[in-house]
């Protein structure tokens, strides 16, 4: 484990930041040492993003003060930051994948390669292959982004980060914000193993809704709750139970995906699928949902379960077989069709396909059933912030108000959002496309209630994850898929769910 040096390469002291009507960052408190790797957790609205942004430099404090290697300074903005050596990885990658990765690279800093106006190339991408080779990518700096996989593209942001120390006075630090939260678990090895063999470079701060991954990479950990900093803990002297209770403020649930509240379904069956396929991602794919049914979708990557889930949301319409909605034979050729037909999809991303982030909390609630608020072509915003306002009580949204952009809300309650976009819609079929990516464990829970609640309303749900558990929890029926087609099913009723293992041989 390393050590802090004496003096901290960054560190903020009583730290304050307010937004009208919310007490972001309660006088924190934090430091970073030479070379350390310092975790940051803590649930949804906690304060880590704004934490985050001041370190960036995208806010300032309102109060408090930040210290790099001890002398008071200011972060005026994004680039000010980067010459005072703090990077950052962004879970939601900065990358412009039209450009080459030697382009992106060196983005913004293209002057000392250019003279007359006129950029030299070659010396270029001879440099961004330098960075390249400090992460240990083995990346052509001349290909344009977008044929990278996600995990490779994390690893260029990793190299971009890494320019700093062409021109940062002091020792690095660089800002992993959820850098894992989309890579398969070789991936993550990879990474890491990178951020180790950079101490010597750099110091890091990551922030990880993951607390197993946070116990593996950090050397300490501070633990947000409401704006403060409520612990600063050595990675020895903690543990997953441990983080949980301390971030939440009760203990890990042994029923955590709320098994007893696990209903049976009904006999009615609400989809089916005979034979469904679609071009080389599935074929052949047949199965039954009932009401009130969760039926979870168990593969890896390129098992064909993601592109069956987007057929059966409108996205990509199959070409073979029959899928039928409450009897009736439908080939849902949009979104907007599968709407109609009491469709509706939870995206994995939320903020890109799930809701519309300028547009306040409750124009998004209703934003799936306008008809039914509109005369004459005007909405009735009476009506609406009824609607709106019964939501946000039911699902327990913490949101200033029912006017408050949801731009602004946590991760957590924009998935509450979401959710109750579509049971406003009145949805009798839900696709969850990984619907707690990016939630900590806390907003989890809630999430996991929710779908309990509505399932036992008679809403049917097709369910895909992270993570094998989840899907193993949450579920009443599983079905495995590999290579696009179906290669096991099972029921996972409650006290007698099926182990990892056994559904893992028929995954790969």
């Amino acid at each position: 484990m390393s050590t802090p040096s004496a003096e901290p390469v960054l560190a903020l002291v009583g730290v304050d930041k307010r937004f009208p009507g919310v007490h972001a960052l309660k006088n924190v408190s934090i430091e970073i040492g030479r070379g350390e790797v310092v975790g940051l957790i803590g649930e949804n609205g906690a304060g880590k993003s704004t934490l985050m942004k001041i370190l960036s430099g995208v806010y300032q404090p309102d109060s408090g003060e930040i210290r790099i290697a001890g002398q008071p300074t200011t972060l005026a903005n994004a680039a000010d930051a980067n010459g005072k050596g703090i990077g950052m990885v962004f879970q939601e990658q900065s990358l412009l994948t039209n450009l080459t990765v030697g382009e992106n690279i060196y983005l913004g800093n293209e002057a000392q390669f250019t003279r007359y106006g006129v950029i030299d190339w070659r010396a270029l991408y001879a440099a961004a292959a330098r960075q390249l080779e400090k992460v240990e990518v083995n990346v052509d700096p001349r290909m344009r982004s977008d044929y990278l996989s996600f995990a490779a593209r994390q690893m260029v942001e990793l190299a971009k980060a890494l320019t700093l120390e062409e021109h940062a006075a002091g020792h690095l630090v660089i800002l992993l914000d959820e850098p894992t939260s989309v890579l398969e678990r070789a991936e993550i090895d990879v990474l890491f193993a990178r951020v180790r063999s950079l101490k010597s470079r750099a110091s890091f701060i990551f922030v990880s809704h993951r607390l197993d991954e946070v116990l593996e990479l950090s050397d300490r950990i501070y633990v947000m709750k409401d704006g403060a900093v409520v612990a600063d803990l050595k990675t020895a002297d903690a543990n997953v139970t441990k983080l949980h209770q301390v971030m939440v403020g009760r203990s890990l649930q042994t029923e955590y995906y709320r098994e007893p509240l696990q209903k049976p379904f009904r006999e009615e069956v609400v989809l089916e699928s005979e034979g469904l396929s679609f071009g080389h991602a599935y074929q052949d794919v047949s199965f039954n949902l009932r009401a009130g049914e969760i039926l979870g979708i168990a593969g890896v990557i390129g098992s064909g379960r993601e592109e069956l889930t987007r057929t059966l949301s409108g996205f990509t319409p199959h070409d073979a077989g029959r899928l039928l909605i409450s009897g009736r034979e439908v080939r849902l050729t949009s979104p907007a069709e599968a709407v109609d037909f009491g469709i509706g999809y939870i995206p994995r991303e939320r903020r890109v396909e799930g809701l519309v982030l300028f547009l306040p909390v409750a124009a998004n609630i209703t934003l799936a059933d306008l008809a039914s608020l509109t005369s004459y072509g005007l909405i009735d915003s009476r009506q609406e912030r009824k609607l709106a306002a019964t939501w946000v009580e039911r699902l327990n949204v913490r949101t200033p108000s029912i006017n408050t952009l949801c731009l602004n809300l946590s991760g957590g309650n924009q998935q509450k959002v979401v959710l109750a976009k579509w049971l406003n819609a009145k949805a009798r079929i839900l696709i969850l496309d990984h619907p707690t990516r990016g939630l900590d464990v806390g907003a989890k829970e809630e999430v996991y209630e929710l779908v309990r609640a509505v399932t036992t309303e008679g809403v049917a749900v097709i369910l895909t994850s992270d993570t094998l558990e989840e899907t193993i929890g949450l579920s009443h029926s599983l079905l495995v898929m590999r290579d696009g087609r179906i290669t096991h099913r099972t029921a996972a009723n409650p006290g007698s769910k099926p182990r990892q293992i056994d559904l893992i041989q028929h995954m790969v």
